[in-house]
């Protein structure tokens, strides 16, 4: 290394060409371990542990770099199998093995059907099981759970999110409901539609407003609602039928069916009053109830006893006399005149009435002097 100052400028230093990894000079002495010099190829690598070449090639095998870098591009400085043979036929066949069972055996669940699409156009729907297609790209299989029940919602019980629909007589009622559904044809599912979910819940709108509209207010938000998720999944599954969608509609569920937010308070009113009215209603009718079975009882009784008056007119006078005055004297005081005078009699009735009277409880009022 040499050193040059320069009048004009800073100390400038210069290696003549040579760096810590620059080849020794030839004829370089040997060291004072009594070994050999470096050859003049032989660069210096000051982290070497093993400075002799010949050392550092029986301690370790070749790196990434010197395979990268050998003979022939690609793999050609890939290391020889023990016969002598490249390692890349070997690799490239477990490539395409494992491309093979990868993409041509596929397992499919108990609750899935497999669509199987040959160069993206639909060939085949495969059941449960291990089943076996084409490799990639020749043939995809796509999974579709039929067995799944998903919900649609429609509406929402929050007043933001308002879901109104006109019914017969002309009111505005806010419905909430889910559509409960389930794919009953993979294939059509698939590629019949470009969006099957949305067109589930545009249907499904369409069916209720149409349902809907036969009924009144009073029915469409009381009595009717389970006719109008009938007929509601009935609409459904005529109209996806002819869109071909591979939808099956499992059921309808009304979450909600009010008014609009802006009248709510004055429609519970008026449904307070209509329950009130059956109220009284349902109490009139079970008071006429109760009025004829006790009529008819007593009309029964009746025939029984002309039945008997028939037989015997007598008797049964005297029967009907004996019991009337039962009736009649049975809670009052008496008095028993005969012909010889009038006879006292021990009054068992007022003794009844004064140890009544007794037995009952003395409660005093006022304040204690």
């Amino acid at each position: 290394m040499t050193t040059k100052i320069d009048e004009q400028g800073p100390l400038i230093l210069a290696t003549d060409g040579k760096g810590p990894w620059d080849s020794a000079d030839e004829g370089t002495a040997s060291d004072s371990s009594g070994r050999g010099g470096r050859s003049k190829q032989d660069p210096v690598n000051p982290w070497d542990p093993t400075p002799d070449p010949a050392t550092r090639a029986r301690g370790r095998g070749p790196s990434l770099e010197e395979m990268l870098r050998g003979k022939g591009a690609g793999f050609g400085g890939l290391p020889k199998r023990p016969d002598g043979k490249s390692w890349f036929p070997l690799i490239i066949g477990v490539i395409v093995a494992l491309w093979l069972v990868w993409t041509s055996i596929h397992r499919i669940g108990p609750e899935q059907e497999g669509v199987v699409t040959q160069l993206g156009k639909f060939a085949r729907t495969v059941q449960p099981g291990i089943q076996f297609t084409l490799p990639a790209p020749f043939e995809t299989i796509t999974k579709i759970d039929t067995k799944q029940i998903q919900t649609t919602s429609v509406g929402s019980p929050k007043p933001s999110s308002e879901n109104l629909v006109l019914s017969k007589d002309q009111s505005i009622i806010d419905m909430a409901y889910d559509v409960r559904w389930s794919i009953k044809n993979p294939s059509l599912y698939l590629f019949q539609l470009d969006n099957p979910d949305g067109t589930v819940k545009e249907v499904a709108e369409s069916a209720m407003r149409a349902a809907v509209a036969n009924y009144d207010l009073t029915q469409a938000i009381g009595p009717g609602r389970g006719a109008i998720e009938l007929e509601v999944r009935r609409r459904m599954q005529q109209v996806l039928d002819e869109y071909r969608a591979g939808v099956l509609i499992q059921s309808i569920s009304i979450r909600q069916s009010d008014p609009p937010a802006e009248v709510t308070d004055a429609f519970r009113e008026v449904n307070a009053a209509q329950q009130r009215r059956e109220s009284y209603l349902n109490d009139a009718r079970a008071y006429a109830s109760r009025v004829t079975e006790l009529a008819l009882g007593e009309t029964a009784e009746f025939d029984k006893i002309y039945v008997q008056y028939k037989e015997a007119p007598e008797v049964t006078k005297r029967r009907l006399y004996y019991e009337t005055m039962e009736q009649v004297l049975g809670k009052v005081d008496k008095t028993i005149v005969e012909t010889g005078g009038v006879n006292t009699y021990l009054p068992l009735p007022e003794f009844q009435k004064k140890a009544a009277q007794k037995a009952e409880p003395v409660v005093v009022t006022g304040n204690k002097q």
